[in-house]
């Protein structure tokens, strides 16, 4: 294909184009630029907590929408003219508009991640640096949201460029989607028909927004993130841009109505929508219909644009939201480390300062680099704008390779302490098989060689000779896996994390008592007849429906001797089709059922008691303290009983309970005996897990185990 001149206006491409401070020129809509400016302030003051905009993230949502109608209108155009598209030049021109200023965010990310974030997240960055810098990182994301072993940790500092996949992925292909459909239309009829072009494009449109309704409900956390449900907000915008002269010729009175309603629209989905919406899925019709209003009110004439859009503020901050976007989140979470508690948010008065902050970075890259590179002459040539774009991705994954090699000398030189350290690393062997005394403390509050590292607390995972043994939370069955001699007495392993924590431990018992394990794990899905909720408060019938699976195959084994229960959600759903109200009396029902039900069939069950809660993220603190993790210490409050205990008291099930050994004295120790205590949330590291093995044997056995 030969090269041909476009007569686009550039600001036009991306929803980060230049502004205000440069002359408009010919067909450059500033209300578009204006919208831009709308969506990042979303985005930016939804990050930053600030009350009354739950729904802030649908800003993301009307940027799919403006990128959708400018570049198919750019490229409808372009071969409407000319009858041909360069997909060099194409290509060429969004790697210079993008790619520099992204190269320049992850050296800075890099840097900060090794200045002020704790070791334990430096290899994740690196991955994540490298997914973005590949542009693929939404679908990383994806998968790490189905990990509910993975959850609870620290937000990745390159998190919000999973839209920005979304759209790098919507660059390269959709020029060749466009390109075979107006093919097929000359093909059909001699004639390049938009009409045509439209109908290929509602083909596209409708099976993503239907997938986009089924994944919200059966996979919200993965729905959220993979392009596929995204696809149809990108081609509404491209819609648009098909039927814009239609779309022009309508009343004056209707496109100024459209334009105000789209705008509300926008405003009711960021005040109204939550966390506990199901996103995107039908909820995203909403943002998305609103910003395709506000774009086809301001065609034809352009009388019908809304003016508050066009306001010189709305046209300075249109002209940096891609700048904004690029750098407010890594701000964000380096303020976050530096001023924050672990686990929790930033006070929403830093977080504002810290958004504020980030005008200055956002402002420099956009005059040093976001617009040199695009307006470069000695760049112009396709040839040079693709290979600035390929070293621009090079420095992202030499970044991400920086990083990981500081985190791996990093690291080398934690297994060198621990392996130089004259200590042993006991972990719960330490404190024998009595009860813990009162007053209880480490000899060394602050030891140092402790194991797991700080580097790799997070990845001290519970398995069962080797095999992880769980299923993620919305699946459908969970995972079976079996241990020991066939002939041995049967121990079903049966509820969520919790019970999983406790693998290694009970591989070890399963070798001296000679059990054979049949384990049944399925994170966040209790063994309860209720429903429960996922991570958005959606109910969970994937795990209602495991359970009976569960229940029905353990009560149908009449080689199950024992099953130990054990799980970390303390309430239900008070409706099986309703999350919004949680109540502990109808989860404890619900296991009063299934102990009934076990009892019943003969499958003696024993309840491990889950342990407490710190109060706060101990991989995160572990790690920033490591030379001092006597700052990680807290105190055990009295608390009510867990349903769980309370069902076992009502149906005469035996306990097990180690809690005496993970908090001795009745405080929390982020290192006992040489070993790391936690991992995520309330599990406990494998490592330690396994150290209590003795402990948990002798509960087990008073419980009636053989």
């Amino acid at each position: 294909m030969t090269s041909a001149t476009m007569t686009v206006p550039r600001e036009r491409d991306h929803p980060s184009s230049a502004g205000a401070a440069t002359p408009a020129p010919p067909g450059f809509r500033r209300d578009i630029q204006g919208l831009r400016a709308v969506a990042v302030v979303l985005v930016l003051l939804y990050h930053a907590g600030v009350p009354g905009l739950p729904g802030g993230y649908v800003g993301v949502d009307v940027f799919f929408v403006i990128s959708g109608f400018l570049i198919t209108g750019l490229i409808v155009r372009e071969i409407e003219r000319s009858g041909r598209l360069s997909l060099t030049r194409f290509y060429a021109r969004r790697a210079r508009r993008l790619l520099p200023a992204t190269a320049l965010v992850f050296v800075a990310v890099a840097a900060v991640t090794v200045a002020v974030l704790p070791v334990s997240q430096w290899r994740a960055v690196a991955g994540d640096m490298v997914a973005s810098a590949l542009y693929v990182v939404n679908w990383r994301f994806a998968e790490l949201s189905v990990d509910y072993l993975a959850a609870d940790t620290a937000s990745s500092p390159l998190q919000h460029f999973w839209s920005l996949a979304v759209e790098e992925q919507f660059y390269v292909v959709w020029p060749l989607l466009i390109v075979a459909l107006l093919w097929w239309s000359r093909r059909r009829s001699g004639v390049l028909s938009r009409g045509r072009l439209a109908l290929g494009l509602l083909v596209i449109a409708l099976p993503s927004l239907a997938w986009s309704v089924h994944l919200t409900g059966a996979d919200p956390g993965r729905a959220y993130f993979v392009t596929t449900t995204r696809l149809w907000e990108l081609t509404v915008g491209a819609l648009l841009a098909v039927g814009l002269t239609r779309v022009g010729r309508l009343p004056l009175v209707v496109r100024v109505a459209l334009g105000w309603v789209g705008i509300a629209a926008i405003a009711a989905a960021a005040v109204l929508f939550d966390v506990r919406t199901p996103f995107p899925g039908i909820a995203a019709l909403v943002p998305v219909l609103g910003a395709a209003a506000v774009i086809a009110a301001g065609t034809g004439d352009g009388r019908g644009r809304l003016a508050p859009l066009e306001l010189a503020p709305m046209q300075d901050v249109g002209a940096l939201s891609y700048s904004l976007y690029l750098w407010h989140w890594p701000v964000l979470i380096g303020a976050q480390a530096f001023w924050g508690t672990p686990g929790e948010p930033l006070r929403v008065p830093t977080a504002l300062l810290a958004i504020g902050f980030s005008v200055v970075p956002a402002w420099l890259a956009y005059r040093v680099v976001e617009q040199p590179f695009h307006t470069s002459s000695l760049l112009a040539t396709p040839r040079r704008g693709l290979v600035a774009g390929v070293v621009c991705i090079l420095v992202g994954l030499l970044a991400a390779g920086a990083l990981t090699f500081i985190a791996d000398r990093r690291l080398a030189a934690e297994q060198e302490q621990a392996s130089a350290s004259e200590r042993t690393h006991p972990g719960a062997r330490l404190l024998g098989l009595d009860v813990p005394p009162d007053g209880w403390h480490p000899d060394d509050r602050s030891p140092t060689g402790f194991v797991p590292t700080p580097s790799t607390i997070g990845d001290d995972l519970a398995s069962l000779d080797g095999t992880k043994c769980i299923n993620e939370p919305r699946a459908e069955d969970a995972v079976v896996c079996r241990y020991g001699p066939a002939t041995g007495p049967t121990i079903a392993v049966v509820g969520d994390s919790k019970m999983h924590q406790w693998l290694d431990a009970l591989e070890l018992i399963a070798d001296r008592r000679g059990w054979h394990l049949v384990t049944m794990l399925q994170s966040a899905c209790p063994i309860a007849r209720a429903t429960v909720q996922d991570g958005q408060d959606v109910p969970n019938d994937a795990c209602r429906r495991s359970n009976d699976k569960r229940l029905a195959a353990v009560v149908a084994d009449d080689t199950i001797d024992h099953v130990l229960v054990s799980q970390r959600s303390v309430a239900a759903c008070v409706t099986d089709d309703d999350c919004s109200a949680r109540s502990a009396e109808v989860m404890l029902a619900g296991i009063d059922e299934v102990l009934a039900e076990l009892k019943e069939a003969g499958r003696q069950p024993v309840v491990v008691a889950d342990n407490r809660q710190p109060t706060s993220d101990m991989i995160t603190c572990v790690a920033k303290h490591a030379d001092d993790v006597s700052a990680c210490e807290w105190s055990v409050e009295e608390a009510e009983p867990a349903p769980l205990l309370v069902a076992a008291g009502r149906t005469g099930t035996p306990v097990a309970d180690v809690q005496p050994w993970i908090t001795p004295g009745g405080k929390g120790w982020p290192v006992i005996g040489g070993v790391t205590v936690y991992r995520q949330g309330s599990h406990l590291t494998a490592t330690y897990a396994k150290s209590l093995a003795d402990v948990l044997e002798q509960e087990l056995v008073a419980a009636g185990l053989p």
